[in-house]
């Protein structure tokens, strides 16, 4: 059986080189049932190879397992750049180093126990060293402890300052994403001055300062503020949970939910429960109109006798003679 067309299994492809359109046809409707109807011929034929396969029986049927594929599909986006080398990797390698991959753990001399390399409880930790020895060139006077913080905090200052640049750096290569390097290019750098990209307007840049400001767990209640930093337009509200340790308190807020959600279940499935208090206002206001209306029908009375002994009319007297 001679094949018209080509058949690519791995990317489950068919398509036919030769077809062309001799005429072409002189309604959109012709063209589109004889575009239906090459495309179900073509389907067809990947059919019938799928089912020419070696199965296996699965849970959901037969199951066969495709080929490689034999055509190259183009790519939907480019190939992303390579990332700028940072100071530290272009010295690494004039200097010829390799990093080695170290273990997590090391063992600590000062407190003859394994402890983690980086991060809390480590090892060489200051908080674990109770003598330091001094040095010639230390200072007569000088506290050893507080000279260590000191030196700490620099070493970080100085990390962070480094990283900020590289950002900047990979920034300006386009070798980062869209909103980091927005970020990156909003981040303020000591004695440099950076040019902004053109099409970037001050709305989307706070916006992305807003974003980064609140991206930690605390909403950025805790963090340190750049100088010149406006707090978030908005401001994402968090959800109150009870404490989960029971202290003092917490059974009365407990109940006061649970009545909240008990009466709003209530109010909307029942519709014959009797409120009290707002029946007894209902009574009391109707009590309080009637009396309202007794009391001005009395003054009204009242007012009409007393205008006419200000008039100073008698009244008419009727005279009945005797029939003699």
């Amino acid at each position: 059986m001679e094949v018209k067309y080509q058949i690519d299994l791995g990317n489950l492809m068919a398509y036919d080189l030769s077809h062309h359109f001799q005429d072409l046809p002189s309604s959109r409707d012709e063209l589109s049932r004889q575009c239906l109807e090459k495309g179900t011929e073509l389907v067809q034929g990947v059919v019938n190879a799928l089912f020419s396969l070696p199965s296996t029986e699965g849970l959901e049927g037969p199951m066969v397992r495709l080929p490689d594929p034999s055509t190259r599909l183009p790519r939907e986006k480019h190939l992303p750049k390579p990332k700028p080398p940072t100071k530290w990797e272009m010295f690494a390698k004039m200097k010829g180093i390799k990093n080695h991959k170290k273990d997590k753990r090391a063992y600590d001399e000062q407190t003859g126990s394994w402890k983690r390399r980086h991060g809390y409880d480590r090892v060489n930790d200051d908080k674990d060293i109770p003598i330091i020895e001094a040095k010639t060139t230390d200072e007569p006077g000088e506290d050893p402890f507080n000279k260590r913080k000191v030196e700490k905090k620099k070493r970080v200052e100085k990390q962070e300052k480094n990283r900020v640049q590289n950002l900047k750096k990979a920034a300006k290569v386009d070798a980062l994403p869209s909103h980091v390097q927005l970020a990156a290019a909003s981040l303020p750098i000591t004695g440099t001055q950076s040019e902004l990209p053109k099409k970037t307007s001050k709305k989307v840049l706070e916006n992305v300062a807003g974003m980064a400001s609140t991206a930690t767990a605390s909403g950025g209640k805790f963090d340190k503020k750049v100088p010149g930093e406006q707090p978030p337009k908005h401001a994402g509200k968090h959800r109150k949970f009870l404490p989960v340790v029971e202290g003092r308190g917490m059974g009365v807020e407990e109940k006061q939910q649970t009545e909240k959600i008990l009466n709003k279940m209530m109010a909307k499935i029942s519709t014959d429960i009797l409120d009290v208090d707002k029946a007894v206002t209902m009574i009391n206001v109707k009590k309080e109109k009637r009396r309202k209306r007794e009391r001005e029908g009395g003054w009204a009375a009242k007012n009409s006798t007393s205008k006419k002994v200000k008039t100073g009319k008698k009244p008419l007297k009727k005279s009945f003679k005797k029939k003699q």
